[in-house]
């Protein structure tokens, strides 16, 4: 697989990175998070503690996840709702 981005793809990173967290609101800058690893259209915007948190977190016990009901694809729905604001 090759990791490497073009410019769009970072473009569109940097501004995934802008926005605030798809699932508690926290404010950017965000992480950007692939749904599938490789697709850079894919990524939602979390902030550390959705992303990375031991237990709010996608990678942790996704309590913050539980408690909001969503899921990957609802985070993806969010994100692109924000990123169509800002562009």
């Amino acid at each position: 697989m090759n990791n490497k981005l073009n410019k769009e793809e970072r473009i569109h990173l940097a501004l995934i990175k802008e926005l605030p967290c798809s699932v508690c609101d926290a404010p950017g800058p965000s992480e950007a998070h692939h749904i599938k690893q490789g697709l850079q259209y894919t990524c939602v915007a979390l902030c550390v503690d959705c992303h990375r948190g031991p237990v709010l977190g996608l990678h942790g016990q996704k309590r913050m996840w539980a408690i909001k009901k969503m899921d990957g694809l609802d985070a993806l729905n969010v994100t692109l709702k924000n990123l169509f604001k800002i562009v």
